[in-house]
């Protein structure tokens, strides 16, 4: 939708929505911004929320618990950082070099969602193995954004963000439950953090990591079955209010937290910095101009070739060095293939886009960079595991007959 409005004749409509003012004001206090900004920094602040608990969960409960079944997807994830940043600044030397953190990303919706299509054909253990891949991935972006693209640090204001964090750990220690406290407070942390320097969507994966991640009584599943049974007929509220508290400390605070989130950041924040991000003009001269400009060419590059180099040099060395190991049905085709569905940069590269280039000019040739890699990526890994799946179903036909 965005492409289509922003090179249609009512693309003047689209660069003036972005452009309106929204602000909020209580007595002196104010603060303004554009829709786009809104966005942006704000709205993409539950997104970076849910990576959070993402992260939390795989690190305590989920494959990155497990130093060994970590090391394979780290390593990995670890070459699908370097060589893509390399790559791009190779391609910029004495040029737009600060844009290299944009091919460094890839994004877990599309990359899992493009093996989901591909049902039966790929096998679970790569679909688990690209997840947490891109959980590594997304640990070294937000490490990258934080250092790399904040700028003018104010000391004061981030010290506030700190405290903000600190009441959170303290009132989790006291187990205070009542969730409107804690929204109060990270709505703090996010102000605090947007007006330290440091980008303000480093607040909502702070927040994220900070959630628990293990129920709070995990053998309560026979109380609350006990509790459920002795209700009466016509239950009073203090039960029912009582059961409801007891059932939540069975399921971790995260777990429970990404799934009320999950469906927002899917289905409205993540669409809605698309169409705010992804509107850029295609006609056949901007469009020749962008596959000239070495920007675009390193962004696309990096996301293609660098994954693919980088993702599985590196998942190779770890296996050579014995610190890792394939997960079961998978092998190393299908390992190339899941690096080359890691190209897919779409949200996080577009982020990183922004942050890096001021100038609409170069933000331009940088998306046009990102979603063309982003679709060859995509392709050149639907055919990889195509073939290997077509190849694994010959060979098992052989093997019968």
């Amino acid at each position: 939708m965005a492409l289509v409005w922003a090179n249609s004749p009512w693309r003047e409509s689209y660069e003036s929505l972005w452009a309106t003012k929204v602000s909020i004001s209580a007595g002196r206090f104010s603060i303004a911004q554009d829709l786009h900004h809104w966005v942006n920094d704000g709205l993409m602040v539950l997104f970076f929320f849910v990576v959070g608990l993402e992260i939390k969960r795989e690190l305590v409960v989920g494959e990155l618990n497990d130093v060994r079944k970590a090391m394979l997807p780290a390593f990995g994830a670890l070459g699908g950082m370097v060589v893509p940043a390399l790559i791009f600044a190779a391609f910029n030397l004495g040029g737009a070099i600060e844009g290299w953190g944009i091919p460094m990303a890839t994004d877990i919706a599309f990359a899992v969602g493009v093996l989901a299509l591909l049902g039966r054909r790929v096998p679970v253990g790569l679909k688990v193995f690209v997840l947490s891949l891109a959980i590594v991935d997304d640990i070294g972006a937000i490490a990258v954004i934080a250092l790399f693209y904040s700028s003018g640090i104010e000391l004061w204001w981030l010290l506030v963000s700190v405290f903000g964090l600190m009441l959170v750990a303290i009132l989790r220690r006291v187990r205070v439950l009542w969730v409107p406290v804690y929204v109060v407070i990270g709505s703090g942390v996010w102000l605090a953090m947007l007006n330290s320097g440091v980008h303000a969507t480093i607040a909502g994966v702070a927040l994220g990591l900070m959630a628990p991640a293990r129920p709070t009584d995990p053998e309560g599943f026979e109380d609350v079955a006990e509790a459920t049974s002795s209700l009466s007929q016509e239950p009073d509220a203090e039960s029912v209010r009582s059961l409801t508290l007891q059932t939540k400390e069975v399921v971790s605070v995260a777990e429970r937290l990404e799934h009320l989130l999950h469906p927002w950041t899917s289905f409205l924040v993540i669409p809605l910095f698309a169409l705010a991000n992804a509107g850029v003009a295609l006609d056949a001269q901007g469009f020749r101009s962008a596959l000239a400009s070495p920007v675009t060419m390193g962004v696309a590059t990096g996301l293609v070739v660098g994954k693919i180099v980088g993702i599985s040099g590196m998942s190779w060395l770890a296996l050579r060095l014995r610190l890792g190991e394939l997960p079961i049905g998978v092998s190393l085709r299908h390992l190339i293939g899941g690096a080359a569905v890691a190209g897919i940069g779409f949200t996080v590269s577009l982020f990183i886009s922004i942050l890096a280039f001021p100038g609409e000019e170069l933000q331009t040739v940088a998306k046009i960079g990102v979603m063309l890699g982003s679709v060859v990526a995509a392709t050149v890994g639907i055919a990889v595991l195509l073939r290997e799946a077509s190849n694994e179903g010959s060979a098992g036909r052989r093997l019968r007959t």
